[in-house]
C-alpha cells in the first residue's frame, strides 16, 4: 500500500484568552505514513478512532518554561489527550492487531507507540460505543468515581452541590450522589443543560447564568459536600453556605482558565467552619480504583443507570473548534472527536 496522509492537530501558539482554532492549533496533512511497512521497532501501530476534548487541555497550552502538574504542549507537535483506537500491526507481546486500546494519544489519524506503558486493552463486553471510553467510562468518569470514593465521606442526610453538572464529570457525580441517597443541588450554564441534569435525578437544578448561586444555596443549603468544577463565584457561595465540617472536592476551576480568575472572598470560612478542602488529580487516585472502576462502571452504563450525552464532531480537522467550545461552555455533553470509523 502506498503511504497515506496522516492528519494531525498541531500546537501552534500560546493563547492569551480562549484558544482559537487555526491559530492556537492548526490542522496539518503534510505528514504521510506507510501503514504496511513503517518500522515498529518493537512497538505497535494504532488507527485513532475517537479523541477526548477536556477542559484541562487549556492549561497545557502555555509556554514550556511555565511549570505545572502536567507538561506543556510542544509547539509544532500534535497535542495529546485520551483516545481509543484499533491496533493495525504490533511487535509488542502485550497487544495484537485488532485490539482496541485506550491511553494518551497524539491528535493524529495514525501513530506508532514504542511502549505499552500507560495503555490498556479494552474488552468492552457490553458493546458500548468507543466514544464512551473517553467519557463516562474514561478519564472523566474515573475522575468522578475515584474522588467521590476517596473524599466524599458520605453521611446520611448530606446535601451535595455540584457545579458544571451537565458535563461528563459533574453528571457522573450527580448520579453517584443520588445512588447514595443524597439531596443534590446542581448548576449548569443553559436551560437545555439544566433539563438534562434534572433527568439524572438532581433535586434542585438552576442556570447559574440567570440565577445567583448564593441565592439558591441560602434557600437549599447548608451543603455538606461541594464538587467544584468551576471555582470563582460558585466556590465563594459554597464557602459561605457550607455546613460545619463540609467536604470540598476541588476538581477544576474553569472560570479562570481563559482570563482573570474571579476573586474568592470567603476563604476565612475554611477556618471558621472547619472545612475539609481536597484538591486532587485523577492520575494520582486512579491506581487505587482503576480495576474496580472497569469491573463496575461499564455494566452500570449499559444498564442505563449512568446516563450520558455526547457532543460529537466528525473529523480531526474540527478538534480545534471543539477545544474552543469546551472552554467557552458552548458544548452540550461530553465533547468527542470521531476521527475514523472502524
Amino acid at each position: 500500500m502506498a503511504p497515506v496522509k496522516n492528519g494531525r492537530l498541531l500546537f501552534n501558539e500560546v493563547p492569551t484568552g480562549y484558544p482559537e482554532p487555526g491559530k492556537t492549533t492548526v490542522y496539518d496533512e503534510t505528514e504521510t505514513i506507510d501503514l504496511d511497512n513503517a518500522p515498529l521497532n518493537g512497538g505497535f501501530l494504532v488507527k485513532t478512532l475517537v479523541l477526548s476534548i477536556d477542559p484541562y487541555l487549556r492549561g497545557k497550552m502555555r509556554d514550556a518554561s511555565v511549570k505545572s502538574y502536567s507538561p506543556a504542549f510542544e509547539k509544532g507537535q500534535p497535542i495529546e489527550n485520551f483516545g481509543v483506537g484499533v491496533v493495525l500491526r504490533s511487535e509488542n507481546p502485550k497487544v495484537k492487531a485488532g485490539d482496541h486500546v485506550y491511553g494518551i494519544f497524539p491528535f493524529a489519524q495514525y501513530f506508532i507507540r514504542p511502549s505499552f506503558d500507560g495503555f490498556r486493552v479494552l474488552e468492552n463486553k457490553e458493546g458500548l460505543p468507543w466514544s464512551v471510553y473517553v467519557g463516562v467510562a474514561g478519564m472523566p468518569g474515573q475522575t468522578a468515581y475515584s474522588a467521590w470514593k476517596e473524599y466524599a465521606k458520605v453521611q446520611k442526610g448530606d446535601v451535595v452541590f455540584v457545579t458544571a453538572a451537565s458535563g461528563p464529570v459533574g453528571s457522573f457525580v450527580v448520579r453517584l450522589a443520588k445512588a447514595d441517597g443524597l439531596k443534590v443541588i446542581a448548576s449548569a450554564g443553559s436551560d437545555e443543560k439544566c433539563e438534562f441534569v434534572k433527568s439524572l435525578g438532581a433535586d434542585v437544578v438552576f442556570n447559574y447564568k440567570t440565577t445567583k448561586t448564593a441565592d439558591v444555596l441560602a434557600k437549599e443549603g447548608p451543603i455538606n459536600i461541594f464538587w467544584d468544577n468551576v471555582g470563582g463565584e460558585s466556590l465563594d457561595a459554597a464557602l459561605q453556605y457550607a455546613a460545619r465540617g463540609a467536604r470540598f472536592l476541588e476538581c477544576g476551576m474553569i472560570s479562570g482558565y481563559n482570563g482573570q480568575a474571579q476573586p474568592v472572598n470567603n476563604l476565612m470560612m475554611i477556618v471558621a467552619k472547619e472545612l475539609q478542602i481536597n484538591g486532587f488529580l485523577v492520575f494520582s487516585l486512579l491506581p487505587k480504583y482503576a480495576e474496580e472502576f472497569y469491573r463496575e462502571v461499564p455494566a452500570r452504563i449499559a444498564s442505563g443507570e449512568f446516563k450520558f450525552i455526547e457532543d460529537v464532531k466528525k473529523g480531526l480537522e474540527f478538534a480545534g473548534h471543539a477545544i474552543y467550545e469546551v472552554q467557552a461552555g458552548k458544548n452540550h455533553g461530553k465533547s468527542v472527536i470521531q476521527v475514523a470509523e472502524e
